[in-house]
């Protein structure tokens, strides 16, 4: 038998459990099999098997354009963004399963329809599961900062991960970013007016669909700037 594979690369996230409330496990129980994507696994529980590739309008059920959210959370901003834009389908990436419980909560609340989401490392996500081309837009809101010097290495924007965000994105896609955290901001801004996959990339004015989040909410109240970056996908 060959040996389960494992990551060798450093990961952008901390698995982290968590008791589902009872207001998010009667969510889930009702709409996981419908919203909440199960992938083949290899390896890892958020492991994606590269040779597998989203069918997304076989998971939505029509072809829309696709916005994809790494790091969804409690899901505020993806749920918002859907009902904001119904004609759009969003997919919300996220490891947290209580936060993945809390967005079908609020789903449901709201009623929207055009949310899918996947327990998976992101950057798996980029490299196979997603076909070239295939997304709208890209976004990342409050990655975690990592801010302690020698855990750099585990930020998810790099030069690295920039190329695998061109391989999804549509000539013309979006990919919007935003953090609280100065040197990280610095760090979004130099890797994606330095890739040349993508134009842009300066410091840019607050996106308007992104509603204010908890993170954000405590980024403001300890005195951060906001930093808001988008980088433009370039033809191929």
């Amino acid at each position: 038998m060959e040996p389960t594979p494992y990551r060798t690369e450093p990961v952008s996230f901390t698995r982290r459990g968590g008791r589902l409330t009872e207001r998010q496990q009667a969510a889930w129980d009702a709409l996981a099999q419908t919203y909440v994507l199960e992938v083949p696994r290899h390896g890892p529980s958020t492991s994606v098997d590269p040779s597998y590739v989203l069918d997304t309008a076989q998971v939505f059920g029509r072809s829309a354009p696709l916005v994809v959210e790494i790091g969804s959370g409690r899901g505020e901003a993806v749920v918002q963004a859907a009902v904001d834009h119904p004609e759009l389908d969003f997919l919300g990436l996220e490891v947290y399963v209580p936060g993945v419980a809390q967005t079908l909560v609020t789903m449901r609340h709201v009623g929207v329809t055009n949310v899918r989401l996947m327990v998976v490392n992101a950057a798996e996500a980029l490299t196979t599961m997603l076909a070239p081309g295939s997304v709208h837009e890209l976004r990342i809101f409050f990655p975690d900062p990592w801010h302690k010097k020698r855990h750099h290495k585990r930020r998810l924007v790099t030069p690295e991960f920039a190329r695998l965000a061109a391989r999804v994105l549509e000539p013309g896609g979006l990919w919007r970013l935003a953090t609280d955290w100065e040197d990280y901001a610095e760090q979004i801004r130099d890797v994606v007016t330095e890739s040349p996959d993508f134009d842009g990339g300066e410091w840019g004015p607050r996106f308007e669909g992104r509603p204010q989040t908890r993170f954000e909410g405590k980024g403001l109240g300890v005195g951060r700037t906001i930093r808001d970056v988008t980088g433009v996908r370039r033809p191929t």
